[in-house]
């Protein structure tokens, strides 16, 4: 049993593994399997592998909050945490409101208390044909957790490589996940989210934009940890597991 702990660390991704991915992005051939694609582009196996490390980083500044707590692969057919008190990585099933649901990163010590998703669009066609789905999905997802779990944080990360992005989506995302990003209060619309950040990335040398978003937004990743931590706090203080310190 943990203490909680006084903040949530800043998310710390990678720059050079962003920049080895982009090498991948930028290429015409897949360096693993050595199958030609098309380039400025992830083919559909590193696009579902892509952003495991951004997961990754989410998890353990979340391990780090909650005093410490180990970090466990979770199996999708698993309704329960392997340890009683861990964070979850991989395939962490929800049972929402209206279907099961896998997230990426998970703490359910007594049902969903933190769900975290990473969202990739990884070519400028697929923004223009699918940034608007995304969002779909994200209140989807959301409304799904909290219409059984009104007191979970839900929060969403998405990545998407600065040369893909065009000016006009650029505003236009930005705007829409600032909107969707305001989940304060439990009674507040369950499609909102506690938090979401947007991670725009540049290929060539694996930096994040500081343009994109503006520096003075809510979605900024370098916010992502500090404003989730007041919601979990506000929620959870003084409860297991973790109640001795919240004290």
């Amino acid at each position: 049993m943990a203490d909680l702990g006084e903040s949530m660390p800043a998310l710390e991704i990678s720059q050079q593994k962003l920049r080895e991915w982009g090498e991948q992005w930028l290429g015409t051939t897949n360096p693993v399997t050595g199958k030609e694609k098309e380039a400025a582009c992830f083919d559909k196996k590193q696009s579902v592998n892509f952003a495991a490390f951004i997961d990754r980083a989410f998890a353990e500044a979340l391990a780090v909050m909650l005093g410490g707590v180990p970090i466990q692969k979770a199996r999708s057919k698993d309704l329960l945490p392997a340890k009683p008190d861990c964070v979850e990585t991989g395939n962490v099933k929800v049972i929402g409101g209206v279907r099961p649901q896998l997230f990426d990163v998970g703490y359910r010590p007594d049902g969903v208390r933190v769900a975290f998703d990473s969202k990739t669009l990884n070519d400028r066609k697929s923004i223009k044909k699918n940034w608007q789905n995304m969002i779909n999905d994200l209140a989807t997802e959301a409304a799904n957790v909290h219409t059984r779990y009104p007191y979970a944080v839900v929060s969403f990360v998405v990545v998407i490589p600065e040369p893909a992005l065009a000016a006009k989506q650029a505003t236009d995302m930005v705007r829409t996940l600032e909107r969707l990003g305001t989940r304060r209060d439990v009674l507040d619309q369950t499609h909102l989210a506690e938090v979401i950040s947007m991670l725009v990335w540049d290929p060539e040398t694996g930096r994040i934009s500081a343009s994109v978003p503006p520096a003075d937004s809510i979605i900024r990743i370098e916010r992502h940890s500090e404003r989730l931590y007041p919601h979990y706090l506000a929620r959870y203080k003084g409860l297991p597991p973790h109640a001795k310190k919240a004290e």
